[in-house]
């Protein structure tokens, strides 16, 4: 209980701030198989953004950074996208092309084609008219259409991630919440504070993002729009009031309150603002997260002796214990398919990112170094999202589901922890 005890205080406690800027993703570890494709150049991309701001540019950087795609370089070489036999040739098996033209306005009409060399078909081709401020939100979209049409599965290249940020001047210290895309461009701050912030946590919709704030010097947690900024106290009870997570419906809340003295998981509904205990006894329990299904919650708790993942029933409040592998598994999350769940697992002296197959009972370690915390999985169940520390400095970092591809997303000055990926 002792060690579940400290693991809450850590957890309400340990911020630390990183300047998002510009996110740059080094891939440290791909995929054998990965899907040799070529960007060619958009004609006439140069009227809307500079180089390092094209199209090709951030959907060649998305599509490599999916660790599903490798980028053949083309050169200057100039090459009609529906030559099939020369891409061939080349080993290509996809090629993009596109066109961009100013309609008037501060519009701009953008034609994307993608080709599948080896069948010889275009696999899409639609018009957009955009302005310039969408260009890095149309690129992503760009994405998302090339990675499902090539993998099946859709893209989160146009989803956002939720993390907390401090600033350190001398003594002041300065709380972030901010929201970036998953590229790590486009930051705002949803709120500054000058008190601790944690646990952000997204509504199913992606408008609204709860989250825990020690203003006045007493935990409460917060929902606040993310469109208008407006926000509303959700619960200020004495004691603690953390770790919110929506249901799948987003009617409900589930939270921690020590309401008995002991952390336990509730459930309140946002519109009747009716509160349910769902656990009991005399064990710590903290970190809900629902099933995709919204019949069931995972938590951890000390009820076994050690932090372990269980699992509690919202009808009947009947708890199963699911994690039987170490000594210590926490931050547990449900995979969108609600078949396995990622937790931060102790691996000898590591914490590390794991993910357990809820049937077969199978334990695979998705890092293998480093002190890892905060596992937040894609809505597409591809990747997750960490914090780590690296040579003492807290970063984000991001794991493919089966461990294979592995991104470091270097921050600027400070640290950077608590990220939250949004819906889609």
């Amino acid at each position: 209980m002792l060690k579940l005890f400290q693991m809450l205080i850590i957890s309400l406690s340990f911020f630390v701030s990183n300047v998002f800027a510009a996110l740059e993703l080094e891939l440290t570890q791909g995929v054998d198989n990965a899907i040799p494709i070529v960007i060619l150049p958009f004609a006439g991309q140069e009227i809307i953004s500079a180089n390092d701001n094209k199209i090709t540019t951030i959907v060649g950087n998305d599509l490599k950074n999916s660790g599903r795609f490798r980028l053949v370089d083309v050169g200057s070489q100039q090459m009609d996208g529906a030559n099939f036999e020369a891409w061939r040739a080349r080993k290509v098996e996809a090629v993009v092309t596109g066109q961009i033209k100013s309609i008037g306005g501060e519009q701009y009409s953008v034609i994307f084609r993608l080709f599948d060399v080896y069948n010889k078909n275009k696999l899409f081709e639609k018009e957009y008219k955009i302005k310039a401020q969408q260009l890095r939100k149309f690129a992503h979209h760009v994405s998302d259409v090339i990675y499902q049409q090539l993998t099946g599965d859709r893209g989160i290249f146009s989803t956002k991630i939720a993390y907390v940020l401090v600033e350190r001047r001398g003594r002041a210290v300065r709380y972030r919440l901010q929201i970036a895309d998953s590229d790590g461009y486009n930051m705002h701050i949803l709120l500054s504070s000058r008190f601790p912030l944690m646990s952000p946590a997204w509504s199913p919709d992606g408008k609204k993002i709860a989250y825990v704030s020690f203003e006045g010097h007493r935990a409460a947690i917060y929902i606040q729009d993310i469109a208008t900024g407006q926000r509303e106290v959700l619960t200020k009870f004495p004691g603690i009031n953390g770790a919110p997570a929506w249901s799948p419906d987003g009617s409900k809340i589930a939270l921690v309150l020590t309401q008995t003295g002991y952390p336990k998981i509730y459930i309140l509904d946002l519109a009747t603002k009716k509160m349910e205990r769902l656990t009991s006894d005399w064990s710590l329990d903290t970190e809900p997260n629902w099933a995709p299904d919204g019949k069931s919650l995972i938590f951890t708790s000390d009820r076994g002796g050690s932090p372990q993942i269980y699992r509690v029933y919202v009808d009947n409040k009947k708890v199963e214990r699911i994690t039987f592998n170490g000594s210590y598994n926490a931050r547990a999350a449900f995979t969108p398919n609600g078949n396995a769940i990622v937790m931060l697992h102790q691996a000898g002296d590591m914490f590390s990112i794991a993910l357990e197959d809820l049937k077969s009972g199978r334990v695979s370690l998705l890092t293998h170094s480093g002190l890892n915390e905060s596992p937040s999985i894609a809505p597409n169940g591809k990747m997750v999202v960490y914090g780590t520390n690296t040579n003492g400095r807290g970063m984000l970092a991001e794991v493919s589901a089966d461990g294979r591809v592995k991104l470091l997303l270097p921050a600027g000055e400070g640290e950077v922890r608590e990220p939250a990926w949004s819906p889609f």
